[in-house]
């Protein structure tokens, strides 16, 4: 048996949107179980997300620390941010991210993984990018503002942030599975050369080229 995650979309009889937010919803619906039974599920919706670990010649990763408030701590991440144009590519969006959150440029690019965040109450779909070959971007600094204002920058080596994972002392998911992948990555056969094309399918988020 092949392990691999396929579609399937059960029958909803219902459904309603009770919140509707800037970014994201909230959607309630009334979905057929296998026995016949009927039962709701409240699940975020979400435009999808992407995220770039960067690599330096060093092989140390950039990383920024930002004040998250739902989880009332202050997280060490990978660049990050969000679809804003359904359908937007992915790769166009994970180059924008770098440079407003980094201010820096990548030569090459591949796809790391694809996650689905939390699944089990949200549709957030999020491609992780390995960007290296870097260079400082161009032009002026992006201007920052509300959380990102605050924001720390700095490069950390990649067996110190694998080190910090296994110990439970970084939890950004971004972070987590961009640092082990790319840790599994170079341990596996092939290595980075064996990672997707930057423009590899996306399924969870078709876009155009």
């Amino acid at each position: 048996m092949k392990v691999q995650d396929t579609p399937e979309e059960w029958q909803v009889v219902a459904t309603a949107t009770p919140f509707k937010g800037n970014k994201t919803s909230v959607r309630t619906d009334d979905v057929v179980m296998p026995d016949g039974s009927v039962h709701r599920r409240d699940y975020q919706v979400h435009p999808g997300s992407v995220a770039v670990l960067a690599l330096d010649e060093e092989d140390r990763v950039v990383v920024l620390r930002q004040y998250r408030h739902p989880v009332r701590q202050r997280l060490w991440e990978i660049p990050a941010g969000l679809l804003d144009v359904p359908g937007e590519n992915p790769l166009h969006a994970a180059q924008r991210e770098l440079y407003e959150e980094a201010h820096v440029k990548a030569g090459d690019w591949r796809v790391l993984a694809d996650v689905y965040t939390t699944p089990g109450g949200c549709d957030e779909a999020v491609r992780i990018f390995l960007a290296r070959d870097l260079a400082e971007a161009e032009g002026a600094r992006f201007e920052v503002s509300e959380e990102e204002a605050d924001m720390e920058l700095a490069r950390v080596p990649l067996p110190e942030l694998v080190r910090g994972v296994l110990a439970g002392e970084l939890h950004n998911n971004c972070l987590v599975v961009g640092v082990l992948s790319l840790a599994a990555a170079r341990a596996g056969e092939g290595g980075l050369d064996a990672l997707r094309p930057a423009t590899a399918p996306w399924p969870a988020r078709p876009f155009e080229a």
